[in-house]
């Protein structure tokens, strides 16, 4: 419903005209956008615009960074034979997930440092697709990490994915989120709304309504729920088939009285299979404590008590969204051992000092066949 007020009757005491033109104190917002805010926003006063400045910053830094380490990952698995394999399609599907996250900073940046409202309903649209298409495909895709690193480990022989088995399962991640962009986008189903201080956008997850609810506690499900559950059995199986799997070993070495079963090269390609679970295990870990947040403050929108969403609280587990966007990358530049060899000899000013160790045991992994690791 369109909001229409004067400057001596309407429903917001930080009112006031503006250059002749009637506008909400602070928030600038001209009176034919406010039918696309929730009131609920409205009710506060005006942020200060110092939390507007440190919040634009902050995006700033999240942009070059997502920027720098995601453009290197998507360089490097992109063109290096050795990691354009099956598994790391997904990794590549991934660090695009997350720059195109952060893409849509210079949009929260021009709201933040205009104090408010400044890109309108369009970039708002804009905005909250972005992220959904982000944030929702990071998430189908760290399941699918999950599935892959479990198969390979799990099942050595046969579990290793094919290009084509991989390039299907990208394919379902993206009409799995489609729908979820879709449907707010066009009003179907929800639809997009700025939140807190305005700068930002997402799905309604206010409006007290059956149609609003139903839709909050699908997308909570099917973006939230289904993949975190995906992700913790899978790693769980995991590291239930490493522990059971290493005390086969140990209780064969005693009765043969040897130290171990395994050869050096066994041993190594095992050290490598281990690692890069650590690396997939990491980010997935680090994809839950980012999106957590964010998923409690829409269901205490939509199911709770929204007097505890302030603009301010709310704006804290959107910056936690893109914080993952931004530490995705530097795991794999931090442990990752072929994607550091790779980034040794294309940027040797960068001074990534990979073990020779590691060297040994990536190359080990490629000779073997009954080797798990191709990434």
């Amino acid at each position: 419903m369109m909001l229409n007020w004067t400057s001596t009757d309407h429903p917001y005491p930080q009112a006031r005209v503006l250059d002749g033109d009637q506008r909400l104190l602070g928030w600038n917002i001209p009176p034919s956008e406010l039918v696309h805010i929730p009131e609920h926003w409205l009710k506060y006063p005006e942020p200060e615009a110092s939390l507007h400045f440190l919040l634009g910053l902050l995006y700033v830094v999240y942009f070059f960074m997502s920027t720098i380490g995601n453009g290197l990952v998507l360089w490097i698995f992109s063109t290096s034979k050795a990691l354009r394999t099956p598994s790391n399609m997904f990794v590549v599907n991934l660090a695009f997930c997350d720059l195109i996250m952060l893409l849509k900073a210079p949009l929260f940046i021009y709201n933040a440092f205009n104090k408010g409202y400044a890109t309108g309903h369009i970039g708002c649209q804009i905005f909250a697709t972005v992220g959904s298409l982000s944030g929702i495909g990071a998430g189908a895709t760290n399941a699918c990490i999950a599935y892959d690193r479990y198969t390979t480990i799990a099942n050595p022989l046969e579990g290793r994915l094919s290009r084509t088995k991989a390039s299907f399962m990208i394919f379902f991640i993206w009409v799995y989120t489609l729908p979820w962009v879709v449907l707010p986008l066009f009003e179907i189903w929800n639809r997009f709304v700025p939140e807190g201080f305005l700068t930002a956008c997402t799905f309604d997850y206010l409006t007290d309504t059956f149609d609003n609810h139903l839709f909050v506690a699908s997308i909570f499900i099917c973006s939230y729920v289904i993949p975190m559950l995906l992700i913790i059995y899978y790693y769980s199986q995991i590291v239930s088939h490493v522990v059971r799997h290493e005390k086969a070993l140990k209780d064969q070495a005693k009765k043969m009285n040897v130290d171990s079963l395994r050869s050096n090269q066994t041993q190594a390609s095992q050290s490598t299979e281990i690692r890069i679970a650590k690396v997939a295990l990491t980010i997935t870990f680090l994809y839950v404590a980012a999106w957590t947040p964010y998923a409690v403050v829409a269901m205490i929108g939509a199911f709770g008590d929204q007097s505890l969403l302030t603009p301010g609280v709310t704006m804290i587990p959107a910056c936690f969204c893109k914080c993952v966007a931004c530490f995705d990358p530097y795991v794999y530049a931090l442990s990752h051992p072929r994607y550091r060899i790779e980034l040794q000899k294309r940027l040797p000013w960068l001074a990534i000092s990979e073990p020779s160790s590691s060297d040994t045991c990536s190359v080990a992994t490629e000779a073997t066949p009954t080797s798990t690791t191709r990434t």
